[in-house]
C-alpha cells in the first residue's frame, strides 16, 4: 500500500482498500504480471545488484552447506557421479595432428607416460584422469578449482599440475601489484575485468598463515569455473539451485527411517497396580524423588513394566511410509532437472524406462554434458600445450621451425572413451543405415566409439591380412555397395 492510502487509511480504512484494489488492476493492465506488486506477490522482495556484489554474500555459505552434502547425502553424491562418469568417465585418449606420424606416435607415447601420477602431478599421487574427475567434483561442489602450471625437475618432461582449493586464495588482498589494477576475491584484473595475477595463501608446515601471500601471474593458473553473467567474478557452486531440496529430501528419508524402525519393533507395556520392589512408587524413585524411566528404549519384542497409574500414549504418524516411493521419485526428478539431468541420471532406476524414453534421456544429458566436457577438454588442451612445449625445449621432441610453425606442432584432438549402448542391436542397425545413407562418415562413427578412424581401419586391414594367410576367411564390411570382403575376393583374379 503506498504512502497516499496509507494516509486515507487512518481516516477510512474502506476507501484506502478500493484505492489499492483499483490501482493494483491498472498496474496489472500496464505491466507484467510477474511485476504486479498484488496480494500473490506482496512478499516477494527482489533488488538488481552485480553479479559479484550478489554472489559474495552468499559464496561461502553456498559451498560449505554444498560440502556437506557431498560428505553427508547420498543424492548429491548420485549427481556428482553421474557428471564424472559421464564429463571423464574412463578419461580421454590423445590424438596428436602434426603432419608426421612418426613424431605423432612418439608425443602419444610420451603424453601416456607424462599422464602417470608421478610425473604429472606435484604431489605424486594423482594420475592426470584422477585430476580431471577431482576438476569435475569441486567445479560442482565448490564452483571452480585452480590448477598451477609448474615448472620442475623430475618426470619425463619438466612440467607438472598442482591442484588448489578455491579457499586458498587470499580475499583479504586488496592491493594490486600493478597499478590500475584491482583485485577482487584474491584475483587481480585489469580494466577490462580480465585476470592478470592469482594471490594465493601461503601456510607453514603447521598450518598458520604466512602474512605475505604469494602472486601467480595467469598465464601459469587454469581457473575452472563456470560465469554465468558478464559481471561475474569469482566461482558460484553449480549446487547452489539444489541444496536445499536435496537436504530436505534426506530430513524426510531420516524421518521415514526412524518412523520404520519404530513401527517395526513390536512391544508389551505392563502396567501394574501395585510394581515390585516396594509400596507405590517407592522401587521407582531416585534419590531425589523423581520417578527415573531415563534408560528406557522401544526395542523388538520388548516387555517392560510401568509405574502404577501411568498410562502409554501411543503417537502413530500415518502415510509417511505409503507416500515416501512418490515423493522421493518427484524430489529426485526435481533435483535432476534442477542439475539439466533426467530422473535416471540421478536415481539409477530405469524400472519405468522404455528404450526410446531411455535412449531420448541420454541423448538430453549428453547435451547437458557438453557444457562440462568443453570446459575438461579446454583445459586438457591448456596442459597439452604446455607438455609439447616442454617437451620441445628439453631437446625430447624434435621439431624443426617449431616457433614458425607452431599452431601446426600443437595440433591435437581428444577421443572420450566409449560408453555401453542401451540396445546394441538397435544401435548398430541405427550406425549401419545412417553409413550407408551418407547421414554419418566412419570416422564419426568410430569417434563415437572412441577410437581413431585410421586405427581402426589399419587394425581391422591387419586382422583380415592375417586371418588369409592362416586360410581363414572372416569376412567384413565393404561401405557402399554392401558386399562383404569374401565375395570381393571371390571375384578379384588371382
Amino acid at each position: 500500500m503506498g504512502m497516499l492510502e496509507q494516509l486515507i487509511a487512518a481516516l477510512s480504512p474502506r476507501r484506502a482498500y478500493e484505492r489499492e484494489l483499483w490501482r493494483q488492476g491498472l498496474d496489472g493492465l500496464r505491466g507484467y504480471d510477474a511485476a504486479s506488486p498484488g496480494r500473490l506477490n506482496a512478499g516477494w522482495r527482489v533488488h538488481n545488484e552485480s553479479a559479484e556484489l550478489t554472489d559474495r554474500q552468499s559464496r561461502d555459505v553456498i559451498r560449505a552447506r554444498a560440502r556437506d552434502l557431498e560428505r553427508n547425502s547420498d543424492i548429491a553424491q548420485a549427481v556428482l557421479s553421474a557428471y564424472k562418469r559421464n564429463v571423464v568417465g574412463k578419461g580421454y585418449t590423445l590424438r596428436a595432428r602434426t603432419g608426421d606420424d612418426q613424431l605423432n606416435n612418439q608425443i602419444e607415447r610420451v603424453w601416456r607416460q607424462w599422464c602417470k601420477a608421478r610425473n604429472c602431478d606435484v604431489t605424486g599421487e594423482q594420475s592426470f584422469h584422477q585430476i580431471l574427475r577431482m576438476l569435475v567434483e569441486r567445479k560442482k561442489i565448490d564452483g571452480g578449482m585452480l590448477v598451477l602450471f609448474r615448472y620442475t625437475r623430475g618426470g619425463v618432461v619438466p612440467f607438472k599440475l598442482q591442484a588448489l582449493e578455491v579457499d586458498e586464495l587470499d580475499t583479504t588482498r586488496t592491493v594490486p601489484k600493478t597499478a590500475g589494477n584491482r583485485v577482487v576475491g584474491g584475483v587481480e584484473y585489469n580494466r577490462y575485468r580480465r585476470p592478470v595475477g592469482y594471490w594465493i595463501r601461503q601456510y607453514d608446515i603447521e598450518g598458520w598463515q604466512l602474512l605475505e601471500p604469494l602472486y601467480l601471474p595467469a598465464k601459469d593458473v587454469f581457473f575452472c569455473k563456470t560465469r554465468h553473467r558478464p559481471s561475474q567474478l569469482r566461482e558460484m557452486s553449480d549446487m547452489a539451485h539444489t541444496v536445499t531440496r536435496i537436504r530436505d529430501t534426506n530430513e524426510f528419508i531420516t524421518a521415514v527411517s526412524v518412523k520404520e524402525r519404530i513401527a517395526a519393533c513390536l512391544a508389551v507395556l505392563i502396567k501394574k497396580t501395585l510394581p515390585t520392589g516396594g509400596v507405590g512408587r517407592g522401587g521407582y524413585r531416585q534419590p531425589d524423588g523423581q520417578v527415573d524411566y531415563s534408560g528406557k528404549r522401544l526395542g523388538p519384542g520388548m516387555i517392560m513394566e510401568m509405574n502404577a497409574g501411568d498410562e502409554a500414549q501411543i503417537v502413530e504418524p500415518k502415510g509417511a511410509a505409503t507416500d515416501a516411493t512418490a515423493f522421493l521419485k518427484s524430489q529426485e526428478g526435481l533435483i535432476g532437472a534442477g542439475q539439466g539431468l533426467s530422473y535416471e541420471a540421478v536415481s539409477r532406476d530405469m524400472s519405468g524406462a522404455t528404450y526410446s524414453s531411455a535412449r531420448q534421456n541420454a541423448i538430453e544429458d549428453e547435451s547437458t554434458f557438453a557444457e562440462d566436457v568443453e570446459l575438461v577438454t579446454q583445459f586438457m588442451s591448456e596442459v597439452y600445450e604446455r607438455f609439447v612445449l616442454s617437451g620441445y625445449l628439453t631437446g625430447l621432441f624434435s621439431m624443426p621451425d617449431f616457433w614458425e610453425r607452431q599452431a601446426n606442432y600443437l595440433e591435437h584432438s581428444w577421443v572420450k572413451a566409449p560408453k555401453k549402448w542401451i540396445d546394441p542391436t538397435k544401435e548398430s542397425n541405427a550406425n549401419r543405415i545412417a553409413l550407408a545413407s551418407g547421414q554419418k562418415t566412419y570416422q564419426d562413427i568410430c569417434a563415437e566409439q572412441g577410437k581413431d578412424w585410421k586405427d581402426a581401419v589399419d587394425e581391422t586391414a591387419e586382422v583380415l591380412a592375417y586371418a588369409r594367410a592362416q586360410g581363414i576367411e572372416m569376412g567384413g564390411i565393404l561401405f557402399g555397395n554392401g558386399t562383404t570382403a569374401a565375395e570381393q575376393n571371390t571375384a578379384r583374379p588371382e
